[in-house]
């Protein structure tokens, strides 16, 4: 059995309380809308593979978690919102309010370059980070 898998059955039992609202886990991702513009013009496959890169970084790293466990348990379920940040200071200045709130992220760098190109939240309940990402108008 997974390391995390009790507390997520835990989680999931919460969730499973009858007349309870059920707990909707969404993995946030946020990519830079200037990449695809000039002068940098990436094409929308380099952009995908960034938020994909992001994504996959965020679930390894925090794999051990209940939410992580539980999002993934169901994979048919998965939700996933992608937001656009307009260039990389914006990404920068979110990753650096996220760490601030203890809300668990991954910054992807590109490298060689180190570019800093996408944020990839652990997957959470929605209601514990829209906060923080409708601060910086990436909702349209």
């Amino acid at each position: 059995m997974h390391r995390g898998a009790g507390q997520a059955f835990q989680l999931c039992r919460k969730m499973a309380i009858p007349g309870a609202k059920p707990q909707i886990l969404v993995q946030y991702l946020v990519l830079r809308k200037d990449l695809s513009q000039a002068p940098f013009s990436w094409p929308a496959g380099a952009l995908v593979a960034q938020a994909c890169h992001a994504a996959t970084a965020a679930l390894h790293v925090h794999r051990d978690h209940p939410h992580t466990v539980a999002y993934l348990q169901e994979l048919e379920r998965m939700r996933k919102v992608v937001l656009e940040a307009p260039d990389e200071a914006t990404l920068k200045e979110l990753a650096e309010t996220l760490q601030q709130k203890n809300i668990n992220h991954i910054l992807w760098l590109e490298q060689p370059e180190n570019i800093a190109t996408c944020i990839a939240l652990r997957p959470y309940p929605k209601e514990e980070v829209t906060q923080y990402l409708k601060k910086f108008r990436l909702f349209k």
